[in-house]
């Protein structure tokens, strides 16, 4: 790199981009250009002090583009679809958001002609491959720059270092490293680098303020999410109203721990209260409406889905070809579900659709049936049993 040439930062105001504008600024000579990426995590208000943090600190010109409608259209939709929920628990929010965040940094840089792009992942965890990975594909040739990753930092020496340049940044104010989206919340802090602790209470986000049991509706018309409590949305906003609605009842937390693109194992907070509740409807709804083997086939297409994105691999061909599959098993995914919301836990009471395949029409299940007698049963059990019948006589087992 050479003095005064462009770089974009992807931007969000807190430590290690507050640090990169500077360094970058100050000590390489770059004309930086940062960027904020609202994934839907951002208010106005916010956007407008991350605005000022970027000129404070010495940037050329400072950009907010929102990418809420496009997250929601090429990723969330897909992990509703999907059913994804990495090791059982994590919805993804931050794996997510990042993949779409990178591409959406990687296209400004080719907009403006920039020689160089920058983001202040560490050397230890997920992110770092997620955008380099993405940068490469997508402009090749630009280079990447990671002053927290080369320089091998610590919060405490980036602390130092702000403080030396007139920036003020408390160890307090870093104690929880949180990041916001649209898919959920992440949280991280000195509990989450140990196997054995939890988060206290003070570090979640949103307090518990619900108390009272209610229930709500949650409408499905193939596969999306098109109302809530009976009044008509769209899907962004559903997912809005929602996490409104059940995240002070504190549903939705958790501690997810996985395995990293780099191979050791990393933990992270996260209140999810919108995409869980989302996920475990829509998955409720299908079991309704789709046959075992459309069921089967989704688990094990969707689980690689979730993974690969978690990876960062969004640009792969393979994701799309997925896309369309999990977008064609949605034809018949359409009807409402009732769940009820406690303190920490909700209970899915049940759906109601005109595809429900537990209809009455062909019989009551462990109570009667309306399709076949018993003498059916007699025979089809013969049949279905009777490899393993024949390996048995055959073994003398």
């Amino acid at each position: 790199m050479q003095k005064d040439e462009k770089v974009v930062l992807a931007f969000s105001g807190g430590l290690d981009t507050s640090f990169c504008c500077i360094y970058l600024t100050q000590d390489l000579g770059l004309e930086v250009h940062s960027v904020v990426v609202n994934t839907g995590g951002f208010s106005d208000e916010e956007l407008k002090q991350i605005e000022e943090r970027a000129y404070a600190l010495g940037v050329k010109s400072h950009t907010a583009i929102d990418e809420t409608e496009d997250y929601y259209r090429e990723t969330i939709k897909y992990l509703i679809f999907g059913n994804v929920l990495k090791n059982a628990t994590y919805p993804l929010s931050v794996s997510a958001e990042r993949v779409c965040q990178a591409t959406a940094i990687a296209n400004y840089a080719k907009k403006i002609g920039a020689e160089c792009v920058a983001h202040g992942s560490t050397g230890a965890g997920n992110d770092q491959v997620r955008f380099d990975m993405i940068f490469h594909t997508l402009i090749p040739g630009v280079e990447i720059i990671t002053p927290i990753r080369d320089l091998q930092l610590s919060r405490e020496d980036e602390i130092e270092y702000l403080n030396k340049h007139g920036v003020e940044y408390s160890a307090e104010k870093a104690k929880y490293s949180i990041n916001k989206g649209l898919w959920g919340t992440s949280v991280g802090g000195a509990e989450t680098l140990t196997s054995n602790q939890y988060l206290p209470d003070s570090a979640w986000p949103t307090p518990v303020t619900s108390t009272e049991p209610q229930q709500i509706t949650i409408d499905f018309v193939k596969g999306e999410p098109t109302a809530l409590n009976g009044k008509a949305l769209d899907a962004v906003r559903v997912i809005q109203e929602l996490q409104a609605l059940a995240q002070p009842y504190g549903i939705g937390r958790d501690i997810h721990v996985g395995d990293t693109i780099i191979g050791i194992k990393g933990r992270v907070g996260f209140e999810a209260a919108a995409s869980v509740i989302l996920i475990k409807a829509h998955h409720a709804l299908e079991k309704h409406t789709l046959t075992k083997w459309q069921l089967s086939w989704k688990d094990q297409i969707a689980g690689f889905y979730g993974n690969y994105m978690h990876e960062g691999q969004m640009h792969d061909p393979v994701m799309r070809d997925i896309e369309a599959f999990l977008q064609s098993t949605q034809e018949t995914v359409t009807g409402k579900v009732i769940i009820e919301l406690h303190p920490y836990r909700f209970v899915v009471i049940g759906i109601e659709s005109e595809y429900d395949l537990m209809s009455n029409k062909f019989g009551t299940y462990g109570e009667m049936n309306a399709g076949y007698t018993g003498d059916d049963v007699k025979g089809f059990s013969k049949i279905f049993g009777n490899q393993t019948i024949i390996w048995h006589k055959v073994n003398g087992k």
